[in-house]
């Protein structure tokens, strides 16, 4: 019983098999591929940090996601990467410290202390491109444009991508003076559209900035839904500006057949995200394909604040989601080392072929090896024929 154990991992980490490893991998090849074409640089940071690098300005959440050990050489507190963003931005700001617009993407997994994502799993395969160096609304809507090109080549139809904006809340607790409970309180009560908790938490501010914190729970729809933002929500500088900016993106993804909506109660990062921020969906998915916004506080925590856009997927969770894998069919070869077979083995291969060689005195089980074609030697010649 005891060596049974031995074979079993941890709750909610798991064994990706081959079917699935050669879809994820190839996969992840192709959106790393499309990054380069777009001109992002691909960078691969430790699995571990210091915590002050994993978790400076990143919120409280990213913090309890983070598993923690201590460093054996200095005895300070390391975490195992729970995302890689903060890990890009501190790539940015001090080992390239670009003076121009810097693109950066990355593959590769990382470790959560609580599962999550569309896989329910602690260990997911983060992919994703980040955009240091330009604060404008046209680098949101390049890394909002790779974002749906990732999803599309993936293999994802009937995209719905979800936007909101976190400085039009930020803008009303600062134009009523809320303090960091209320503020807190209010952040909880508007991510599950409570109006009633809304309306009583909000009773003793003005009445406009309370009937603003009201009316925000009711500011989700199309695109027409900003123009009822523009009428109901104060005529503060940085709402009006938030509100342009969703329109903005409104107008330029509307070529990439995607459903737009707008959610200003959605708040997802909220003290860790400074502008706009997005979730995309796809029909027939439980939950967000991925995630990204606007996130210019970070790089202050590295001496070095740099405005910064960006996004990322779970390609493991992604790939759960889709149809069973298939493991690709394989031609088997005779065992032998004659040079015409090896010379027909390696150019088949060299076609992209799977070739499998059978090894002398083994079992073999061609559906275990997935083999539905076989080398014959006819003549001097090898051919391939169909395993009946």
């Amino acid at each position: 019983m005891a060596a049974m154990r031995n074979w079993l991992l941890p709750e909610f980490i798991e064994d990706v098999l081959p079917a699935e490893a050669a879809r994820i991998e190839f996969l992840r090849r192709q959106l790393l591929d499309l990054f380069k074409v777009n001109g992002y640089q691909y960078v691969i940071p430790p699995m571990l940090e210091y915590m002050e690098s994993l978790i400076t300005g990143t919120g409280h959440d990213l913090d309890l996601a983070t598993f923690k050990v201590v460093d054996q050489l200095t005895g300070r507190l390391m975490g195992v990467r729970a995302d890689t963003t903060p890990q890009a931005a501190r790539i940015d700001a001090h080992m390239l410290n670009q003076q121009g617009v810097s693109r950066l993407c990355y593959a590769g997994a990382v470790l959560r202390t609580k599962p999550d994502g569309l896989a329910r799993t602690r260990e997911p395969l983060q992919v994703g491109a980040e955009l240091f160096g330009h604060a404008g609304i046209e680098s949101d809507i390049e890394i909002q444009r790779l974002m749906i090109k990732a999803l599309q080549l993936l293999g994802l139809s009937e995209l719905h991508i979800d936007f909101s904006h976190v400085a039009i809340f930020e803008s009303l607790v600062k134009a009523g003076n809320i303090n960091a409970s209320l503020e807190q309180a209010l952040y909880a009560a508007l991510q599950s559209k409570d109006k009633a908790s809304v309306a009583t938490l909000t009773v003793d501010l003005e009445a406009d900035i309370q009937q603003a914190l009201v009316n925000l729970t009711d500011l989700n729809g199309t695109v027409a839904i900003l123009d009822k933002a523009q009428v109901l929500l104060p005529k503060i500088p940085t709402i009006t500006k938030a509100l342009n900016d969703l329109r903005a993106v409104a107008n330029q993804l509307a070529d990439l057949n995607v459903h737009i909506s707008f959610d200003l109660c959605e708040l997802r990062g909220y003290h860790y995200h400074s502008g706009i921020v997005f979730a995309a969906y796809a029909k027939g998915y439980a939950g967000p394909l991925a995630l990204g916004g606007r996130y210019d506080e970070v790089g202050v925590a590295f001496g070095r604040p740099r405005p910064a856009t960006g996004f990322s997927l779970d390609l493991r969770g992604v790939v759960t989601a889709l149809s069973p894998a298939v493991l690709a069919n394989a031609i088997l070869a005779p065992a032998g080392s004659a040079k015409n077979l090896l010379a027909k083995i390696e150019a088949l291969r060299a076609t992209g072929q799977i070739v499998i060689q059978a090894l002398p005195d083994a079992v073999l089980d061609v559906a275990e090896l997935n083999c539905d074609r076989q080398l014959v030697q006819v003549g001097d010649e090898w051919k391939i024929e169909a395993i009946i």
